[in-house]
């Protein structure tokens, strides 16, 4: 460097040779930075054409940072040597900026690199099997979370900042904020319990019998869930209320259920029998009934107008719409096999019987 300064200094004078070398410096830094940017995207490129998750999101990742790390040392170096031409008292804080910059960069680096490789773990691109979405979005919050505090934490030391002190000052402050801030705070641990017991995920239909929450989840935050509800809506729904409600899930029931009673005539007592007999033989043969579960078929009750019995059994599909396919399939299989026994369905009715009253005595002339 210093046969470079005194090259400098020859060729273009002592009183312009730091013009000079920033020209120099800035020139370099502009060639080096198009030279890892041209490196860059044909390392981003060879990585697009395989399919590793993790080379992938380190080069996209390292992409920008690397391409600002150069400007970064470079103007910083051109800084220093107007600094020391000059004596400006505000280049003194080239050095200070510069590190707070490299710390900058560096979590830049590290929090894309977390944010990339958790949407590549949820992406079947990826993965033959997809990780789990609330787990792999619980997991990257919590390292972006500890990389962003410890930049901070980093940052103060850089500045001259005793951490220590900071930590102190935070324990005490917590217990402000915690008081402050109980709700925001309830919220958070509602979140963290959510994603520890994962009553439900991404994806999920939930619904509340304590609450009007019905929907599919589709995100879980560190304060709110959002809920798209059947009509489409967004439902907003924070944390801290699902650690005080019952939350069922139907994503994960393993079967459906049809439940039913129907009623024939008085009049087809008679038939109930075979009905009843029949109708049990339809489902046991029904090949979208899961016959190892529950199934029921019985004369149940004398009600008002009709002798009922009911059909209890499960479907072997928990889609919704193929569920009501199976049950309508079934129901007019029952209403065939009733009318092929000569019966009907009953209806409410009401029979008035009229009683007619004695005729009145002939009377006789006297």
């Amino acid at each position: 460097m210093e046969t470079f300064n005194q090259w400098i200094r020859s060729w273009a004078g002592h009183a312009d040779a730091w013009m000079v070398q920033v020209f120099f410096v800035v020139t370099a830094t502009l060639l080096v930075a198009y030279l890892v940017r041209r490196l860059l995207r044909r390392l981003v490129n060879h990585a697009g054409a395989t399919k590793s998750l993790w080379d992938d999101a380190l080069f996209l990742s390292a992409q920008k940072p690397l391409e600002w790390l150069f400007w970064l040392l470079g103007l910083s170096l051109a800084a220093e040597i107007v600094e020391r031409a000059s004596s400006s008292e505000i280049l003194a804080l080239v050095g200070p900026v510069r590190e707070a910059g490299l710390i900058v960069l560096l979590t830049w680096f590290v929090v894309s690199f977390i944010k990339r490789a958790e949407q590549n773990l949820m992406s079947p691109e990826f993965m033959e099997a997809p990780i789990d979405e609330t787990t792999v979005m619980a997991l990257g919050k919590l390292l972006r979370l500890s990389v962003i505090i410890t930049a901070v934490l980093v940052g103060l030391q850089t500045f001259g900042y005793s951490i220590s002190g900071v930590l102190a000052f935070g324990g005490i402050g917590g217990i402000a904020v915690g008081f402050a801030a109980k709700d925001l705070l309830a919220n958070f641990f509602g979140g963290l319990m959510i994603y520890l017991d994962r009553p439900f995920a991404v994806g999920d239909w939930v619904r509340s019998p304590d609450k009007s929450i019905e929907g599919t989840v589709e995100h879980i935050g560190w304060r709110l869930t959002r809920i798209r509800t059947f009509d489409k809506r967004p439902l907003y729904v924070p944390n801290s209320v699902f650690t005080q409600i019952a939350v069922e899930n139907p994503s994960r029931m393993t079967n459906r259920r049809i439940y039913e009673t129907i009623g024939i005539r008085y009049a087809d007592a008679a038939a109930m029998p075979a009905v009843v007999r029949d109708v049990e033989a339809m489902l046991r043969a029904h090949e979208a009934i899961d016959t190892e579960q529950t199934l029921i078929v019985n004369f149940n009750a004398f009600a008002n107008s009709s002798l009922d019995f009911f059909v209890y059994t499960f479907t072997k599909t928990t889609n919704w719409v193929e569920f009501h396919q199976i049950k309508q399939d079934v129901l007019l299989k029952i209403l065939a096999i009733i009318e092929q026994h000569g019966a009907e369905c009953a209806f409410p009715t009401r029979t008035l019987h009229i009683q007619s009253d004695a005729e009145p005595e002939a009377s006789h002339a006297g």
